[in-house]
């Protein structure tokens, strides 16, 4: 008896050992996403211009292992998000359509301009490429809009300005209206850009705002954007895409202030006017969805600008706490 109590540890252990001889390449199979993708993406830093908020839409992620579709988009947005020039990341065994929605989410490119909405204006991408090697290895791949010559110089500028025109006797709504003014007081609508990019202006980023003077709605919504993080306000862009036959497709900021969110629109506060003068308007600073939608169908015909889709903005689809 005592000899077969001393054989039981032994061939049970030569039992494991040939169990895990035999299923080798099942356990390879399984551990090694893991394996590469610490090995890739160790220690990648994290930028000072990550934002921790999570939306409704989009939220921030560390398990980059994609069990579902939703998980594909809170991991690409994340990947943004921290400002990451290129990131690896495999699907779970298990998500069978997980390299079908990959792609088709890679190329829907309405989807990612909506997800680009929600992170930092540094963090803007112009291109998301997303390429699939044998292994089942996904590479996210991301060129950023704003260059690091482009950030310390906005920084510089906007510092400046912020010095310039606020106190701290104001108040945050005042505070806001002022850059509100002061960037339309500042800024002409490039109309050369509605041509194909025909533009000699970078108006399409902050840049071209702060140092050119002229901005599309896409410069006019950055810049803004970088004044309300300045200010640790919670906010994000938003917009109407595709373009149709009413609307060539528009962006503006959201702004969550006294416990609401806001829409706060500069490029239709600076109008093109007929008489080729400046023109400072407030209608559409600070206003509900009931108000814009209000402002928008008051004229002989609607305006489509603001019709943003609210399964994506859920933020104005109920009361949020932040």
């Amino acid at each position: 008896m005592k000899i077969i109590n001393k054989l039981i540890v032994p061939v049970c252990c030569l039992v494991v050992i040939l169990i895990v001889f035999l299923k080798m390449d099942l356990i390879v199979d399984f551990l090694m996403p893991f394996i590469e993708q610490d090995a890739q993406n160790i220690n990648l830093p994290l930028s000072p211009y990550k934002k921790n908020t999570d939306y409704l839409f989009v939220q921030n992620v560390d398990n980059y292992l994609a069990l579902s579709k939703h998980d594909i988009q809170n991991i690409f947005f994340s990947i943004v998000n921290n400002g990451w020039k290129s990131f690896n990341f495999y699907c779970a065994k298990e998500y069978n359509d997980c390299l079908k929605d990959i792609e088709e989410i890679s190329q829907n490119q309405e989807l990612l301009t909506h997800i680009n909405n929600f992170v930092h204006p540094y963090h803007g991408f112009s291109n998301l490429e997303t390429i699939i090697n044998e292994s089942g290895l996904i590479t996210v791949n991301v060129t950023y809009f704003y260059n690091e010559d482009h950030i310390l110089a906005i920084n510089d500028r906007i510092n400046e300005i912020y010095n310039e025109i606020i106190n701290d006797s104001m108040d945050t709504r005042t505070k806001i209206k002022t850059i509100h003014d002061y960037i339309i007081s500042h800024t002409k609508y490039d109309a050369s850009n509605q041509d194909n990019n025909l533009t000699n202006y970078q108006s399409y980023l902050a840049y071209g705002v702060l140092f050119e003077g002229y901005a599309t709605c896409n410069g006019y919504t950055d810049t803004m954007a970088l004044f309300l993080e300045k200010m640790q306000i919670p906010n994000f862009k938003i917009a109407t895409t595709p373009p149709t036959k009413d609307v060539e497709g528009h962006v503006w900021n959201a702004v969550y202030l006294d416990n609401q969110w806001y829409h706060l629109d500069l490029t239709w506060d600076d109008p093109v006017s007929s008489d080729d003068k400046d023109y400072l308007l407030d209608t559409y600073c600070l206003k509900t969805t009931s108000e814009i939608n209000e402002i928008d169908n008051k004229g002989d015909k609607p305006i489509h600008d603001h019709d943003f889709k609210k399964n994506i903005y859920l933020e104005f689809n109920e009361k949020t706490s932040y």
